[in-house]
């Protein structure tokens, strides 16, 4: 089975949060919602979503501000769906870095193509597009698989997140190297600032979860502290 992106919805409407919700996951989308910007932003570190529908009027704290916070450290696709149809609200949104607003009420044809344009166009962000693979690479019972796009352990799917799926095989591509923190950051999320080391660690502990008999003893995956990470290398 292919690899679904997993698309986070910040909003705390509860009609249109299930509608939009419904709407992905009935057209193969990993759908995860928040009601809250708080909780939103965790989510978005911990769940490391491949897209953010996100709507301005939040209880807790005005859209604009989670895209300007989030700018700082990512370059995580963010679609705004807003009540707000004033030109200067769509361009304050904008500007400080969403890819592009929706403007309620919309139907279903229009959320999805906004989704799919975002997320293509978040695919081309990485500034290492050279690390795309075709083939196979398994070493023990780790098998990347680049043409399916499915990382499985002893044939087994490991269901990683899109996220997760990108470092694996960024590692996979240099097995046996040290990739550095940095590095895996940006070719991931783009430019980060201090702190962006966070985002790297919960993803690094779910792909380890999935991956490995043992997380505190990995087989595959090895951390050079203060450094990186290492793939194992196949003998």
């Amino acid at each position: 089975m292919s690899l679904k992106e997993r698309i986070l919805i910040v909003e705390d409407d509860n009609g249109i949060s299930h509608f939009i919700s419904t709407v992905l996951t009935s057209n193969n989308y990993d759908a995860l919602t928040a009601r809250t910007g708080m909780e939103g932003r965790r989510m978005m570190l911990s769940q490391s979503p491949d897209l953010v529908l996100l709507d301005l009027g939040l209880p807790d704290m005005d859209g604009i501000s989670i895209v300007k916070a989030v700018r700082e450290w990512s370059r995580l696709p963010i679609v705004v769906v807003s009540a707000r149809t004033h030109e200067r609200d769509k361009v304050a949104a904008l500007d400080m870095g969403a890819d592009d607003y929706i403007t309620k009420p919309f139907g279903p044809s229009e959320l999805l193509a906004r989704v799919r344009a975002a997320i293509r166009h978040g695919g081309n962000r990485s500034p290492h597009p050279d690390a795309a693979q075709t083939g196979k690479y398994q070493v023990g019972d780790l098998l990347i698989d680049y043409d399916k796009h499915q990382v499985l352990v002893a044939g087994v799917n490991a269901r990683l997140t899109q996220n997760e799926y990108k470092i694996i095989t960024l590692l996979g591509r240099y097995a046996g190297k040290v990739i550095t923190y940095d590095y895996l950051l940006r070719a991931i999320w783009g430019p980060i600032s201090g702190g962006g080391n966070q985002i790297l660690r919960v993803n690094m502990a779910n792909i380890r979860r999935k991956i490995e008999k043992n997380p505190a003893e990995p087989e595959y995956i090895f951390t050079e502290a203060g450094v990186g990470y290492r793939l194992r290398e196949d003998p």
